[in-house]
């Protein structure tokens, strides 16, 4: 077939345009559309919904990150005070990136912190013990409280359609509920004996509150991955496997399971290890690229582990 001189003409243009914008540091999807500067990839994918192509949403988060331990670049840090909206998790989990949201807050950039619109959980046991949980995503009811309060935040973007975020928060709230639904169905299966979760570190507070479900033990006390267990934490939690007899321990994906697997082996009892997506997305074709996605997968693996 005879090519299109007026189309590869056209062709061309397009993408001369392109690479002088990209070496002059911007987008054209960009253009003058309200930045929203988000810290976690969980929240970013959310905002990412709920905005939809009215604001550009930078993530510092990258895909599997551990959120307590990531840090960002000095451009990145640079970028954050220059941002028209700061949406932060809060409640201590990004520990290595608070100064510099202190610092764009400081200077007068707007925040929002997800932590601040939901009922928080203190945590229970360990180090953390009577400090604030910030795992509260893996409780959809809790993500939808954080949408309903952050949904007129994005509405008064300056440059933003506040219809359209109105409309996509909508939708979005619907699959929220819609996976609520699910979560809520497929725990309902499980024996009540079996009800009992084991992971790395506490994470599953928020889950439990929601769904009826037991914390026996983490590997990892309190509510960071950059705390270790001493050799007391884990005779503890091998004589809570032992006396609670669960069938699967859980390991997140953001961080090894070698503990995990060294509980296993040392309780000397048939457990199985199921790796989870907790504290951080993955890329397309890691299996949660998304947290609707990442929600099911987890309750896919935890229903079935429990239950077998």
């Amino acid at each position: 077939m005879a090519r299109n001189p007026l189309r590869a003409s056209v062709a061309a243009g397009t993408t001369a345009a392109a690479l002088i914008l990209s070496l002059a540091g911007c987008t054209s999807a960009g253009d003058d559309r309200p930045v929203v500067i988000v810290s976690t990839n969980i929240l970013g994918d959310v905002v990412g919904e709920l905005v939809g192509d009215e604001a550009e949403v930078v993530t510092l988060m990258k895909p599997n990150a551990d959120p307590h331990s990531f840090e960002i670049s000095a451009q990145e840090a640079a970028r954050l005070r220059s941002a028209d909206l700061v949406v932060s998790n809060g409640l201590g989990l990004e520990e290595g990136l608070q100064q510099h949201l202190d610092a764009a807050e400081a200077d007068g950039v707007e925040t929002f912190v997800a932590g601040d619109a939901i009922d928080v959980l203190d945590y229970s046991e360990g180090d953390a013990e009577g400090s604030p949980d910030s795992h509260f995503w893996t409780d959809p009811a809790r993500m939808i409280d954080v949408v309903d309060a952050l949904e007129p935040v994005l509405t008064e973007l300056e440059g933003a359609d506040p219809g359209a975020v109105e409309e996509h928060a909508a939708a979005y709230r619907a699959e929220l509920e819609d996976l609520d639904a699910e979560m809520t169905d497929a725990f309902g299966a499980i024996p009540d004996e079996r009800r009992a979760l084991v992971t790395n570190h506490h994470v599953f507070g928020y889950l439990a509150d929601r769904f009826d479900f037991e914390v026996v033990g983490a590997v990892i006390p309190g509510g960071t991955t950059l705390a270790a267990p001493s050799a007391s934490d884990l005779a503890d939690l091998v004589d809570a496997v032992e006396q609670t007899g669960v069938p699967t321990i859980f390991a997140e994906s953001s961080s090894p399971d070698r503990l995990v697997q060294a509980l296993a082996s040392e309780a000397d009892v048939r457990v199985d290890v199921v790796e989870l997506f907790t504290e951080s997305l993955t890329g397309p074709e890691g299996g949660a690229p998304d947290y609707l996605t990442m929600m099911r997968v987890n309750t896919e693996r935890i229903a079935t582990g429990l239950s077998r």
